[in-house]
């Protein structure tokens, strides 16, 4: 806990000083004194419901248990406190946290840009690296863009987006339909599911 002093002046005279105790929690989770309900729904150490009490009283019986009262319900009607020991319970939110980062799979979103007069040979060299991409389990985003007077042959360039599709189709499926945005048309490849 830190303390901080303030000071407010009337008539120019400094008269009193006022103190605020500001709590430094690690996380969210209000312990022991910090929490200031009057009633509380408490759960024993053992996961047993022990009812509604007054917050005092569920303090002593943790006190007398020689471990923390912590409030993990704070927006239930009456808030829901549990007896259990701080760190420990602290060091397996840690744990679970890690664990669930680690199965998590992040997703990428890569890019391969065309243009409407790309030649076959390096249409091929892209769909090799899309194709890459999707085996890796990332998205892959085709952009044809136009420039200038290209401007004018749009529609008649879409063709290039649906053989590059209809190309990768044994490894990808179209999750975004060409659209036109702006100066480019783009789609989105994510990969089949077996």
């Amino acid at each position: 806990m830190e303390c901080i002093a303030f000071e407010f002046l009337v008539d120019s005279l400094p008269i009193h000083y006022f103190f605020i105790w500001r709590c430094n929690t690690i996380s969210d989770l209000m312990i022991n004194e910090q929490i200031r309900d009057r009633e509380i729904r408490l759960i024993g150490e053992n996961g047993e419901q022990l009812g509604i009490m007054p917050a005092r009283e569920a303090l002593k019986m943790a006190e007398e248990a020689e471990l923390d009262l912590v409030k993990i319900a704070p927006t239930a009607k009456p808030p829901v406190c549990k007896i259990i020991d701080y760190g420990k319970y602290r060091y397996e939110l840690a744990r679970k946290e890690k664990e669930a980062r680690k199965k998590q799979k992040v997703v990428e979103l890569k890019e391969i840009r065309l243009s409407p007069n790309i030649d076959s040979n390096d249409l091929n060299t892209k769909m090799n690296a899309a194709k890459k991409f999707l085996s890796k389990g990332d998205k892959v985003k085709i952009t044809l863009r136009f420039r200038g007077r290209e401007m004018a042959h749009m529609n008649a360039s879409r063709h290039i987006l649906d053989d590059f599709a209809r190309e990768l189709c044994d490894v990808a499926v179209v999750e975004k339909a060409p659209k036109v945005e702006g100066r480019s048309i783009s789609m989105v490849l994510a990969e089949k599911k077996n």
